[in-house]
């Protein structure tokens, strides 16, 4: 489910952050990152993998089909290949032109998506409370070549133990690695702490240790109960929620009430 999930997302063209479409590095290139990681603590990841469409099905088979976690560039596309993936132009032109825009002034510093997400996340849970999570990115838009962030880390970008809950992050991976973030928010979770509160929690050790005030981080949890909950440093950061009752987007709450620009 969560494959599929977030599988919608990265064959959309018009979502510049994830698969298909996302923006590219600053050498023009779409390097694409994603990790899986189920109930039994199973998991696997691919990192600056190029011509895929869909990054997070690579990561499962990586999981099911070799010893390994992470596959990485030449090698996790030759991997894909060889387990039936069929190689895509990932750079589409309207992501081509605005590279080409940015390469008018070519700022070193990388954009990011101050408005919402930059990853995509998902955290499920079965009737048996069995869990299992993803995350997939095409990473910061015109990152230096090689770059990878927090999302094919697990305990960084995804985390998940059946036996507490699970967690996925977004926003400047730099930042959620340094506190191996969603790894922190099960353990706070473990610990007694509700999911929101983890969440926040964690956002506030990175508001102690690092320089925040530009940046945008969001992480979501689940508890194996189902409860949910996630937390921002600047609002605009949203999850939906599915279950059998409902299907609703919900805003989590935020450090700061609007953003320091």
């Amino acid at each position: 489910a969560v494959e599929q999930g977030v599988r919608v997302v990265e064959s959309d063209p018009n979502n510049t952050s994830v698969g298909l479409g996302g923006l590219p590095d600053r050498e023009g290139i779409v390097t694409l990152d994603a990790c899986i990681m189920n109930a039994n603590g199973d998991c696997g990841a691919v990192c600056m993998l190029e011509n895929i469409e869909n990054p997070i099905s690579v990561a499962r088979k990586v999981m099911e089909e070799t010893p390994h976690v992470m596959l990485a560039g030449e090698g996790a596309f030759n991997f894909a290949i060889q387990q039936g993936f069929k190689a895509t132009k990932l750079l589409t032109d309207s992501s081509k032109a605005a590279w080409e825009k940015w390469l008018e002034e070519a700022k070193y510093k990388p954009i990011i998506n101050v408005e919402n997400h930059d990853t995509i996340g998902m955290l499920a849970i079965d009737d048996n409370g069995e869990m299992a999570g993803a995350c997939t990115t095409s990473g910061l838009a015109y990152k230096m070549h090689g770059r990878v962030g927090d999302s094919p880390i697990i305990g960084a970008g995804l985390f998940i133990d059946s036996d507490v809950g699970g967690a996925v992050a977004t926003g400047l991976g730099e930042s959620i690695i340094k506190v191996v973030g969603s790894h922190a928010v099960v353990e706070l979770m473990r610990s007694g702490v509700k999911p929101a509160e983890a969440c926040r929690q964690v956002i506030l050790r990175v508001i102690k240790k690092q320089e925040w005030e530009n940046i945008q981080i969001g992480l979501l949890a689940m508890d194996k109960e189902g409860n949910v909950g996630g937390y921002s440093i600047y609002p605009g950061f949203n999850y939906a929620l599915a279950n059998k009752k409902s299907n609703q987007l919900i805003d989590t709450k935020s450090y700061k009430k609007t953003w320091a620009n």
